[in-house]
Formats: C-alpha cells, sequence, structure tokens
C-alpha cells in the first residue's frame, strides 16, 4: 500500500508563488501517473495537473497553464507542483494522487482513475 504526504502548502498574496511536494512510501513504477487535484469550499474536486512516462507526458488544467509546473524526481519518489502568479481562485484544499494502472488511452483528468490519495494540503490565496 502506497502513502502519499503532501506538504508546501501555506498562505500567500496573489502573484505570489508556492511549491508543493508530494512524497510517496516506497518507489512507484515508470509508468505510473501521478496527479495533483484540487477542492475548493462548496466545489467538486477538480484536476491540476499529472504528469506520466517520467514526464514524458504532461497535462493541465486550461487554469493553471502557463502558470504551474508538475515535476517528478523517481530518486526521491517525489512529486512536485510549482504553482507561480497565483490567484485568489487557486485557494483550495491540493492533493497528490498516483495511479498504478492507468493506461495510455486513460484519462488523467479522471480522479476515478487514481488508486492512491494523499490528504491534501491547503492552500491559501489572498488578493
Amino acid at each position: 500500500q502506497v502513502q502519499l504526504v503532501e506538504s508546501g502548502g501555506g498562505m500567500v498574496q496573489a502573484g505570489g508563488s508556492l511549491r508543493l511536494s508530494c512524497a510517496a512510501s516506497q518507489h512507484t513504477a515508470s509508468t505510473w501517473t501521478m496527479g495533483w487535484f484540487r477542492q475548493a469550499p462548496g466545489k467538486e474536486r477538480e484536476f491540476v495537473a499529472a504528469t506520466r512516462r517520467l514526464g514524458i507526458i504532461e497535462s493541465y488544467a486550461d487554469s493553471v497553464k502557463g502558470r504551474f509546473t508538475i515535476s517528478r524526481d523517481s530518486a526521491k519518489n517525489t512529486v512536485y507542483l510549482q504553482m507561480n502568479s497565483l490567484k485568489s481562485e487557486d485557494t483550495a484544499v491540493y492533493y497528490c494522487a498516483a495511479s498504478s494502472f492507468m493506461g495510455l488511452t486513460m484519462s488523467s483528468g479522471n480522479s476515478g482513475n487514481y488508486n492512491y490519495w494523499g490528504q491534501g494540503t491547503q492552500v491559501t490565496v489572498s488578493s
């Protein structure tokens, strides 16, 4: 059973930056998909970004393209989400997710395609 632990959340002013980290309790194979989702109060959980095949394939939600970057350090079993030019609408609890079974024909934006989840880390952007 893989455990995912997020860190790096906090409060930042609009326009600022944060880097989230997600550490896995054990090595995750190169074929695993690693993703970030977020959930704002009163809203459904939504896809943010994902990386597949050790970074060869990256996907982003339109709302974060050009501002957020996902990366993966396999040696450290860690995935990062660099968030720049933060906006108040980025305020949410951010969740790390991992999929051991997602094939390339499956959508990395579908939360149902992930079988491991972290506990979440709060990001608050003040305007």
